[in-house]
Parts: structure tokens; C-alpha cells; sequence
């Protein structure tokens, strides 16, 4: 299948076979370390498999694009060593290792790729590539033998999203900022000027802010004169596009796909301002990702997150995404759809399952005795005068069942999962996924 648009650069496979690796080094005794890390991550990466569907997003006109094994490679070293896109790319020119692991065949200094690259491929690949890639490792890790599939244990957690912590009068006057900027541009371009009290709406926002002690009275006064401000600038605006499009002007897309998130957090504001109440179906809570929606956890310091939640699997110290999304859900509800994903990937039911006591329904527990998985969850009802000869395993099971939480704060401190890097929306799906894979390649590591 051709994903690839017509003005798409083409892609031209390398020769790896002929080539020999590093000559340049060799005569000053260079050689390198066969335990090295990045050797063996290199050995359990399906390079071939992944190069097939990566030429498919490209056409065979035009420039050609950059290897495959290149990039991937140093997608792999930013989710492994958690930099920027610009690092990685020094990173892999001062490390012949990690220049081994990309697929160069000579060690070089010279600059590889230009950091916009990284950003541009995966708008281009999309979440679909990276579904696919993790998939591509798993597979690697079953042919390697590095993985076995016996017992399953679920979790879920979020992964917040890289946003300010959201307030109602911060967010407005964000939206405020935004709507000010853009009249600006327009005024200047149809000739006409906008009395947009700017100066006004920042101070009274600044003399808010700068306030320790914020009463409900004080806060609700501030959300009122900040929403006035919106409204007027909203028209004002809209006024501005109208006066463009009559001069045959075109407006771009994005700028009409902001002004119809601001339209709904001025909508939303309003609201819950009127309602007095600090909830409203599917609110916005950042202007420049305004998928991201509240979670709420009840844990301690963290009544509330902000960013996709995801349901995972545990799997021989092996981490899966098994559902993610913006908005909240509740992850012991579809334990079926959890069971169909571990069939998906191994080819059989598990012999085990388990989870915290939310998994623990009356639903859940027939459905798992129905597919002949036992369950480590607790006995319901009172508990039995005769012995029970699964207490035991259950409650090791249970024991075990909580290095799910270590792994899934292993993933947070060590592999970025704390905070989501990319700003798009595609971009939280394609953020944990090479987190998590990368997460997994560096466990089977340790165990080759």
C-alpha cells in the first residue's frame, strides 16, 4: 500500500552488504566492544522488516529521502538517552557506537541530518508507522526468544502532557493574547485599526496574578472582565476575516482552527461561570493542545493530571500499551479488549491474569473463568472456614502484581514517560510507544 503524496521525495535503499565497517579506524587499532550496548540493541532491531514500510511513504520522484536505518536509529537514541532532536544529532556524530547502531558504514563528524528532520518524518509517518514499529520489535523479541509469554498483569496510568498547570483566568487571558496578536495582523492588512483595550485587559489580568491570596469573589471578578475581553476581541476579529476575505484574501486553516478552540473556551468559561461550577463536558485546558483534557487520579498531591491516560499490560518485564486516550476511562471495564490484545500478540490466552482490586468484578471474574485464565484477585464475600489451596498463590500473585508499578515508574524516570515531549496530537501516541519499545529493547538487552 502507497502512503506516499505526489510531491513526496523519493527513497533509495542503502548497500549494507559490500561495505566494510569503520576501515578508517582500523589501522590506528580501533575495534570495537561486541558486549557494547548499542551492539546488541542493533541485533534485536528488524531493520530489513522496518525499511519495507518505511519506503512505502515515499515516492520515487524528487530528492531522495534519508536512510531509513539513519533515522529510526536516531529516533531510537533520543527515546533511549531522552534528548532533544537537536542533541541526538550531536550525540551520534561524537559516538561511533550509536554511528554503528544508525547504519554507518564510516565514522563521521560531519553533520548528519538537520534537526527539523526528526520533526518532519514523523508528521510524515504518523501514528500508524509507530504502531506498526512497535509491533516489528515485539516480533524481534519472540524470534530472539528474549520474551515468554506465560502471565499477564494490568495497570493504568497517565502521562502528562508538557502544559502550563491550567487556571480559569490564565487560560482566558491566554486566549485573550492569542486573539489581540492576530487582530493586529489583520488591522494591518485590510488598513484598519482596532481599539482592542489591550493594556487594559493585561493589567487588570497582571494585578490578579500578582495576588497571594485569591478569594472566590476576587476570582469570579477576574474570570468576568477577562471573559468581556474575549467577547469583544472574538467580534473584533471576526470582523477583521470578514473585511480579508472581501479583498480576496485568503485566511490559512490554522489560524481558523485556533479561533475555533478559543470560541469554545470563551463558550465553556461562560458556562461554568454561569452554572457556578468547575466542570464542563470536554474541557479545554490548554490553548495549544486543546486535546488534552483533566484526569483526576486521587492520589496524594495529584488530585488531577493532565494528559492521556493509558491502560497497560505487564507481560515477563515487558511493557504494553494496550488503550489510550484523552479522555478519562475506566480500565477495568474493557479487561476483554485487554485479554484480545495479549491473543494478538503471542497467539494464546494467558495462564494468569491479574490486576489491583478495581480488575476485580464479578464481570471480569467470569469472564476470565469463562476463558479458562485464573485470576489472583481476592475471594468475595466472607472469608471461607475450610482452607483455601489457592490462597497462597494468590497472595504471591499479588506480591508480584506490584512490580507493574515499579516498571510503569521505571518508564516515567528513566524513559520520559513523566512528560510528553511532542506537542501534537498524533505526537502523544507516537511519544509513549517509542518510550515503551525503546523501554523493552533496553530490558531484552540486559537479557542477551
Amino acid at each position: 500500500m502507497q502512503f506516499y503524496e505526489e510531491d513526496s521525495p523519493m527513497y533509495r535503499s542503502k548497500d549494507r552488504k559490500t561495505q566494510s565497517l569503520f576501515s578508517e579506524l582500523m589501522p590506528f587499532g580501533g575495534k570495537l566492544d561486541e558486549q557494547n550496548r548499542w551492539l546488541k540493541r542493533e541485533s534485536l532491531v528488524p531493520w530489513d522488516e522496518l525499511e519495507d514500510i518505511y519506503k512505502g511513504y515515499f515516492s520515487r520522484l524528487g530528492r531522495p529521502a534519508k536512510d531509513c536505518r539513519l533515522m529510526l536509529g536516531a529516533l531510537c537514541i533520543k527515546h533511549i538517552e531522552g534528548l532533544s532532536d537537536e542533541q541526538v544529532e550531536l550525540a551520534i556524530r561524537e559516538n561511533p557506537y550509536m554511528q554503528y547502531f544508525c547504519g554507518l558504514d564510516q565514522f563521521t563528524a560531519s553533520p548528519l541530518f538537520n534537526e527539523s528532520t526528526l520533526c518532519n518524518l514523523r508528521k510524515r509517518m504518523g501514528k500508524k508507522f509507530f504502531e506498526q514499529f512497535d509491533q516489528k520489535i515485539l516480533e524481534s523479541l519472540k524470534l530472539h526468544k528474549v520474551i515468554r509469554a506465560r502471565d499477564v498483569m494490568f495497570d493504568a496510568t497517565v502521562v502528562p502532557s508538557n502544559v502550563k498547570y491550567p487556571t480559569d483566568a490564565g487560560l482566558l487571558n491566554s486566549a485573550r493574547e492569542w486573539l489581540v496578536g492576530q487582530i493586529d495582523r489583520v488591522g494591518k492588512a485590510v488598513g484598519k485599526a482596532f481599539r482592542t483595550r489591550k493594556r487594559v485587559a493585561r493589567k487588570e489580568y497582571l494585578d490578579f496574578s500578582k495576588k497571594r491570596k485569591k478569594g472566590k469573589k476576587k476570582i469570579r471578578r477576574a474570570i468576568k472582565k477577562l471573559t468581556q475581553h474575549v467577547r469583544r476581541n472574538l467580534k473584533q476579529l471576526e470582523e477583521g476575516l470578514e473585511l480579508l476575505r472581501s479583498q480576496g484574501e485568503s485566511v490559512r486553516q490554522s489560524v481558523l482552527d485556533r479561533l475555533e478552540v478559543v470560541r469554545k473556551i470563551y463558550d465553556q468559561q461562560v458556562e461554568m461561570y454561569r452554572n457556578k461550577t468547575q466542570s464542563v463536558k470536554d474541557r479545554i485546558v490548554s490553548l495549544h493542545q486543546p486535546w488534552v483534557r483533566p484526569v483526576p487520579r486521587g492520589k496524594e498531591g495529584r488530585t488531577t493530571e493532565f494528559g492521556p491516560k493509558a491502560s497497560l499490560s505487564l507481560v515477563d518485564g515487558f511493557l504494553f500499551v494496550d488503550r489510550l486516550s484523552s479522555d478519562p476511562f475506566n480500565e477495568a471495564s474493557a479487561m476483554g479488549k485487554t485479554l484480545d490484545k495479549f491473543v494478538e500478540r503471542f497467539g494464546k490466552e494467558p495462564v494468569s491474569a491479574t490486576g489491583d482490586g478495581l480488575y476485580g468484578t464479578k464481570e471480569n471474574r467470569k469472564l476470565l473463568n469463562r476463558r479458562g485464565i485464573k485470576d489472583a484477585f481476592r475471594k468475595l464475600g466472607r472469608p471461607r472456614k475450610e482452607p483455601d489451596p489457592e490462597k497462597r498463590w494468590k497472595k504471591s500473585m499479588q506480591k508480584k502484581r506490584n512490580r507493574i508499578e515499579g516498571f510503569i515508574g521505571h518508564a516515567k524516570q528513566h524513559f520520559n514517560c513523566d512528560k510528553i515531549g511532542y506537542r501534537t496530537e498524533a505526537g502523544m501516541e507516537i511519544w509513549i510507544r517509542m518510550s515503551l519499545s525503546m523501554m523493552n529493547l533496553d530490558t531484552a538487552t540486559k537479557r542477551i
